[in-house]
């Protein structure tokens, strides 16, 4: 005597094979946009970006802020460096996705609204902290993380911290110089609205 279940067996097994091969469960795809909002210099921006966009090209090629370079694309030169809250991360390895909730600073916000430059910034026109300037953006905001975040105490302090960024044209003892003379007018908050 078959059972219920054996009997049923060949039923479920041809209703089974009736279906159409590529009836899976539906998937999204990996590589559909995905809405952002990020906070850049104080403004919020709404963007639609493949989940695996870094922030130097969300940056670049969907914001239009190219202060940001995007020199060896692998972490190593630090030219591509930005403030995520307060921290320098390197844009070219972090994703965009992971700069959602918190402010991001970039060479574009630093300055004051009013057009007013930031002490580093202006440290570093007085030094002449930069030759062909590929490098500036990403050495001032990592100068301005140097001095918030109390590494700034000596010239050795300064040149490891610094170490991160590379420049070509070695202006490294002026960049040292810069750092120094704006530490003493820098307050320790940088919240990414143009403020110092």
């Amino acid at each position: 005597m078959a059972s219920v279940s054996t009997a049923a067996a060949p039923a479920l097994a041809r209703a089974a094979s009736d279906a159409p091969a590529d009836a899976r469960p539906e998937r999204s795809d990996p590589r559909a946009p995905v809405t952002m909002v990020l906070n850049i210099n104080g403004r919020e921006h709404r963007v639609a970006l493949d989940a695996r966009t870094t922030l130097l090209d969300a940056l670049r090629e969907h914001l239009g802020l190219t202060g940001a370079k995007k020199g060896c694309d692998h972490g190593q030169c630090g030219a591509c460096t930005v403030l995520l809250g307060r921290r320098r991360v390197l844009s070219c390895l972090t994703l965009t996705a992971v700069a959602q909730g918190h402010p991001v600073t970039t060479i574009e916000g630093l300055a004051k609204p009013d057009g007013e430059l930031h002490p580093m910034q202006q440290a570093f026109i007085d030094h002449d902290a930069f030759q062909c300037g590929y490098c500036t953006p990403g050495q001032i905001l990592s100068a301005v993380a140097c001095v918030s975040e109390g590494h700034a105490g000596s010239d050795a302090d300064i040149r490891e911290y610094m170490s991160g960024n590379l420049c070509r044209c070695a202006a490294y003892p002026n960049i040292v110089a810069a750092v120094n003379q704006a530490k003493a007018l820098m307050t320790t908050s940088v919240t990414g609205a143009g403020q110092p």
